[in-house]
């Protein structure tokens, strides 16, 4: 298929899931089959275009979500849509996780904020097939209580047997009973020998740069810390060159990438 073409897709549903995030459950005709980490280019009629992570399971044929933050001109238009209207997709490009290589390992995956919109689609295809891991422990922090994404789904996820579930907020209020304190803070007490599994990240880039530190410092090995590197991607396909890091592009050699690969770049979570 050309990387330029799009193809439509109808809006089937809007879920508010925080004041700034909302959920858009899509209709691509024709079908969009994808691996999860990889990305769709979304585009705002007369507005622009830009990337955004699938977040449902790709193992969903009928349906795509994408959960967006509203930050910019694209999101705010975005945001203005509605069940029955348009959008146009193209896609999918990148370097999906390797899942293949989490077999028989203990999977850890951390999300900040908006972050967990690609980790969840990581964790419904681990689901998809969940006795085939030691166990899979998700940890997600969020600024406030008001800010947790898919806070609807968390207790459901938590029944799951061989999935660990953790959760903290950055400032607790009264009706908070979980963890309070930055996600790093989930890292404490963890309940497997780092050389038995494997992290994979994705948040904001301060959250992502200490993520990465915590996890060296308690012994995961660089080549198994996996980071969800989706900055400033423009084209898709290492043709704009806006998305460089070092010698990589994030949209063509990523966004999934080791921390061994970007480890020498002073500037990787800039």
């Amino acid at each position: 298929m050309n990387p330029y073409e799009s193809r439509q897709a109808n809006i089937k549903e809007v879920i508010v899931e925080t004041p700034t995030i909302r959920t858009f459950v899509l209709e691509p005709k024709p079908a969009l089959s994808f691996h999860a980490g990889q990305f769709i280019e979304l585009t705002a009629p007369g507005v622009g275009e830009a990337p955004f992570t699938p977040s449902s399971s790709p193992y969903e044929e009928e349906s795509l979500e994408v959960t967006i933050m509203k930050v910019g001109r694209v999101t705010s238009k975005l945001f203005d849509l509605r069940p029955g209207d348009t959008l146009a997709i193209r896609g999918p490009y990148g370097v999906p996780y390797d899942i293949d290589r989490y077999d028989g390992r203990h999977v850890l995956i951390v999300g900040g904020g908006v972050g967990l919109a690609p980790l969840r689609s990581l964790f419904l295809a681990l689901l998809h097939n969940v006795s085939a891991y030691k166990k899979i422990h998700l940890y997600y922090g969020a600024r406030t209580s008001r800010d947790v994404v898919y806070d609807r789904m968390f207790k459901e996820w938590d029944k799951i047997k061989n999935v660990e579930i953790r959760r903290s907020v950055d400032v607790g209020d009264k009706n908070w009973k979980e963890k309070v304190g930055v996600v790093t803070v989930l890292l404490d007490g963890l309940p497997f020998k780092p050389k038995d599994g494997l992290a994979v990240a994705c948040g904001p880039p301060i959250m992502m740069k200490f993520t990465t530190k915590r996890l060296l410092e308690l012994g995961f090995a660089d080549e198994d810390i996996y980071l969800s590197m989706e900055k400033n991607m423009s084209c898709g396909f290492g043709k704009c060159g806006h998305c460089r890091l070092g010698e990589l592009f994030c949209c063509k050699d990523g966004p999934v990438i080791t921390w061994d690969r970007i480890k020498h770049l002073e500037d990787a979570f800039v």
